[in-house]
């Protein structure tokens, strides 16, 4: 009968222990998942800011572009005029003005290519942060679901147990 009476009082022993051993993890476990959190949203912020002065860039990159085309476009006129004989060439004969507006549609033709580059990238960022802001949607349905299992797995464990 003494063994089973230390038996009983060490196994009552050992389960008041793995209480405050369960607890302890779980404090733990919510603590990691909060910093792990945390990390997240500041990597998303980075990626974001990221995303944010690459855009700049772009927008940057295609207001230069479209003041060259411009500046493209007046000296496309003006040498057109001089080819018709509209307007005075000067010193130039007809075979160096050709060859200017050759090298100017070239330019361009580049310009435009480069533009057509610009616009798709700014695209892929536009889709880069919808699909981050997706994501971080997501995350927060499935952290409110997985609260939501909490409250009602420990709700239901609270009705069973006397």
């Amino acid at each position: 009968r003494k063994q089973a009476t230390e038996y009983s009082t060490s196994s009552s022993d050992e389960e008041f222990e793995s209480k405050p051993s369960l607890k302890h993890k779980a404090k733990r476990a919510l603590r990691k998942r909060r910093k792990l959190e945390k990390e997240t949203k500041q990597l998303i912020k980075q990626e974001e800011l990221k995303r944010l002065h690459k855009a700049q860039a772009v927008q940057r990159q295609l207001e230069e572009l479209e003041e060259r085309q411009r500046a493209l476009e007046i000296f496309g006129v003006e040498l057109e005029r001089e080819l018709r004989g509209e307007a005075d060439s000067g010193t130039k004969d007809e075979n160096q003005m050709l060859h200017e507006w050759f090298e100017l549609v070239m330019e361009k033709n580049k310009l435009m290519h480069y533009e057509s580059e610009l616009l798709i990238i700014a695209q892929e960022l536009e889709l880069e942060d919808h699909q981050s802001r997706l994501e971080q949607k997501l995350r927060e349905k499935m952290a409110i679901d997985g609260k939501s299992k909490r409250i009602v797995c420990s709700s239901a464990q609270g009705q069973t147990m006397p």
